[in-house]
């Protein structure tokens, strides 16, 4: 005799994601720690409808396709060697990026979702297994993995708690899921950069939160990246 509970949901393969993306659904993906998930698609209001929040706010830009970076770059109130330091810092860090954007530049409609007071928004971090679902969509927006109001998933069942049915749930290994030790997970540490190369402390996260002080992590890429400015730098 039936109870009339539903099944437990599931989470999909790379495969089920893949098709989901490609007709136009949201998708929350993992990430390793420290970390949080994301959740992603093809449009800007599929995201902000899976997150349960205002169609129109808002989201980021998937750094993850080279075509992509370079049609932003264009645009970016950034010279050479500011652009090659801002591809350097999404791909190295992994971090969450905002760059200048230039008065008046002829900017691609799908760039709009992701700019806000003259800047835009990009999403550095690239798992090296979701790459083959990555590369199939050349612009693609993201957001951390969260209902309004709740913390970024940190985990499979986090995200499936979480969701409505109608957004997969990428699976994660377990050893992604639960790692051994190590911090508590976030979502990405946000750096401004600014039209002079100077980098500010834009939103805490994962990759600060080894630092004592968000100075200490500025200082960290301004030593590593050969960044111009100083400690004393004030936030944006």
């Amino acid at each position: 005799m039936s109870t009339g509970a539903a099944a437990p949901r599931e989470a999909v393969d790379l495969d089920g994601a893949r098709q989901a993306l490609g007709r136009g659904a949201a998708v929350v993906l993992p990430n390793p720690a420290p970390l949080t998930h994301v959740v992603a698609a093809t449009t800007p209001r599929t995201v902000n409808e899976a997150k349960a929040r205002p169609p129109g706010q808002p989201v980021a830009l998937w750094a993850h396709h080279e075509e992509t970076l370079r049609a932003v770059a264009e645009v970016a109130e950034l010279d050479a060697a500011g652009v090659v330091l801002a591809g350097r810092l999404l791909a190295e860090e992994h971090l969450t990026l905002l760059l200048p954007l230039r008065d008046g530049a002829a900017r691609p409609a799908w760039l709009a979702p992701a700019c806000k007071d003259g800047r835009v928004l990009l999403f550095g971090a690239r798992w090296q297994p979701l790459l083959p679902l990555l590369d199939e969509h050349p612009v693609l927006y993201v957001s951390s993995a969260n209902r309004t109001g709740r913390p970024p998933a940190a985990r499979t069942a986090d995200a499936l708690a979480m969701f409505p049915a109608g957004v997969p749930v990428l699976r994660s290994p377990l050893a992604l899921d639960d790692p051994a030790g190590g911090p508590a997970r976030r979502a990405t540490t946000t750096v401004a950069m600014h039209p002079d190369g100077r980098l500010t402390l834009h939103r805490h996260g994962a990759q600060d939160q080894a630092h004592p002080h968000p100075d200490h992590y500025l200082d960290h890429l301004r030593a590593r990246y050969a960044v111009p400015g100083r400690p004393e730098d004030p936030l944006p």
